[in-house]
């Protein structure tokens, strides 16, 4: 795994492949290697004849691990997204979130969109706008002594996701507390590159797809049957929609 200074914070990262360039954004709590290496969507995208370029957010995985909330602005991320293009020589990739990396990757768009080929917003829909809430009560349970003392049972499945990738608590706890910035539909308007929204059926914290869709102009939407939030990330719908979509096809 690579490193590289953004504007003051290590950030750690991987290439693969070769090809038209592909930026993957994981969401809260993940890393590079779970949202995208483990679910295959690495093998799938450098299969396509893409580069493949993953990352830990600031406060996660290998990157920099951070204890002040005031670090972890979306629009900061979006600059470390941004920054490590800059590093890699890469004027203009395709770029794909999930969750809290498809709200990194909306600011991407909105802020640098000639940075920006086409993206995918996924995991994050309607809440992208209305927001998605529960942040305090996720950060209590970050810094519980133990899952156990967390009553809350979303917050609770978010400790034991965090658990489960090796977080620092402490880091996530100050992420989480500043991360989950509303974008309005004014704004999403704005965005001038093609998107793609996926987002699974029962998939209660992205919302649903279509009132993301009717902000975005000349967006699409796919919604994934009987998916949730952590099964929707590894679904060969959503990667047989993505490939069709950075292809430009007319069916995504």
């Amino acid at each position: 795994m690579h490193k590289f200074n953004s504007d003051g914070v290590e950030i750690a990262y991987e290439v693969a492949g070769e090809g038209p360039p592909v930026l993957l954004i994981h969401g809260f709590a993940s890393t590079g290697r779970v949202n995208w290496w483990d679910t295959g969507w690495v093998k799938t995208l450098v299969n396509a004849g893409h580069k493949v370029i993953t990352f830990d957010h600031r406060g996660h995985g290998a990157s920099e691990k951070l204890y002040d909330s005031e670090r972890y602005p979306a629009i900061a991320m979006a600059g470390d997204a941004r920054r490590l293009l800059d590093h890699l020589g890469i004027a203009q990739a395709d770029v794909m979130g999930y969750s809290m990396g498809a709200r990194v990757a909306a600011l991407l768009a909105i802020h640098h969109p000639e940075r920006v080929r086409r993206a995918v917003f996924a995991g994050l829909a309607s809440r992208m706008i209305t927001g998605v809430g529960g942040s305090e009560a996720i950060a209590n349970a970050l810094e519980a002594p133990s899952r156990d003392d967390v009553a809350d049972a979303g917050a609770r499945g978010f400790r034991v996701f965090a658990e489960q990738t090796k977080s620092d608590l402490k880091a996530l706890a100050a992420c989480i507390r500043s991360s989950r910035v509303k974008i309005t539909a004014e704004e999403l308007g704005r965005i001038n590159v093609p998107v793609l929204v996926v987002a699974g059926e029962k998939d209660d914290v992205a919302g649903d797809v279509e009132t993301l869709v009717k902000a975005i102009p000349g967006s699409r939407g796919v919604t994934l049957p009987g998916r949730n939030h952590m099964n929707a990330v590894g679904d060969r719908g959503y990667k047989v929609a993505v490939l069709a979509f950075l292809k430009g096809g007319a069916d995504a």
